[in-house]
């Protein structure tokens, strides 16, 4: 019994230190409490400023560690959660069943488009997630056309994620497609920066 926890944890660690898509089989991982070392829930609610009307998208929310208290926060709002594995999604979809969550929906990515209106969200937001994504500039197109006007693109990094994007590295891909910085949060190693589009600033 010992020894398959050992190797079971060196399976985990070498799965969290590798590039690309996290392995649903480690989904359960992402749900450890010791996240909030990194970032809590209550932190991340208040760097999103969310409120209970808005509509919201959280791009590759795994098993939905920060998707239920996101969607509590959501009186007559609702919460999307798009992910480009159906195993996470069905994860998710029967943790909300347990909590007894509404007003979420679930949307299975194709990795370049979505299949939503224009002006749709409020916010945008993903989590250790952007630099996993292969078409990163078709994807920041989509999430300026999703937007409403005064919407944010919230982006978080956390240390120790092998696909971690810099803060310079980020502003200076969603300066290229269009989008201004607007707030950051945190430190170096685990932070919040968050994006306007250019011409989607609320007047002054």
């Amino acid at each position: 019994m010992a020894m398959r926890t050992v190797r079971t944890d060196k399976e985990i660690k070498k799965s969290f230190a590798k590039k690309g898509v996290f392995p649903f089989k480690w989904s359960f991982t992402l749900l450890f409490p010791l996240r909030n070392i990194f970032l809590s829930v209550n932190n991340l609610i208040e760097r999103l400023d969310i409120k209970e009307n808005y509509n919201v998208l959280e791009v590759g929310p795994g098993p939905g560690y920060f998707s239920i208290p996101v969607a509590r926060k959501l009186k007559t709002g609702k919460l999307i959660l798009a992910d480009i594995q159906p195993e996470m999604l069905e994860y998710a979809k029967k943790r909300f069943s347990k909590k007894k969550t509404g007003n979420v929906a679930y949307y299975l990515c194709n990795g370049k488009t979505f299949d939503f209106s224009d002006n749709s969200f409020d916010v945008i937001y993903m989590v250790a997630v952007l630099g996993e994504v292969e078409n990163k500039e078709a994807y920041i197109r989509e999430f300026s056309r999703m937007l409403k006007k005064g919407g944010i693109v919230s982006v978080s990094e956390l240390a120790g994620d092998p696909d971690k994007m810099s803060i310079e590295e980020l502003k200076d891909f969603f300066e290229k497609h269009d989008f201004s910085f607007d707030a950051q949060y945190g430190n170096k190693r685990n932070f919040t920066l968050n994006f306007k589009k250019k011409n989607g600033k609320q007047d002054s």
